[in-house]
């Protein structure tokens, strides 16, 4: 019975889009270009990774120089979007929910 049901998981994952099929009205981790991060519920995707986002938080990380100690200075700046849309190009990696507890 077991066996059966690690068949039908296989199955269900041809190819890599699979993965993000599976996570479809799940909430969602994107990694993006020019170091922003969103985590939000997955809508809608297609081929060229273009997504539609629904309560997202997104989160930008800048670098500033300070000019007396030359220290890397890291900064986050946050905020919530209800709706989104993320052109699939500037998209690095998607991770699925994490699974607490299996």
């Amino acid at each position: 019975m077991a066996e059966e049901a690690d068949q039908q998981a296989v199955a269900t994952v041809e190819e890599p889009l699979d993965l993000v099929r599976l996570s479809l009205d799940e909430r969602i981790y994107v990694k993006m270009r020019n170091e922003r991060e969103l985590r939000g519920r997955l809508h809608a995707y297609d081929q060229h990774l273009n997504m539609v986002l629904g309560e997202v938080e997104e989160t930008v990380t800048t670098v500033e120089l300070d000019e007396e100690t030359f220290e890397e200075i890291y900064k986050t700046t946050k905020r919530n979007i209800p709706m989104l849309f993320v052109r699939g190009d500037g998209v690095i990696l998607i991770s699925p929910p994490l699974r607490v507890g299996l």
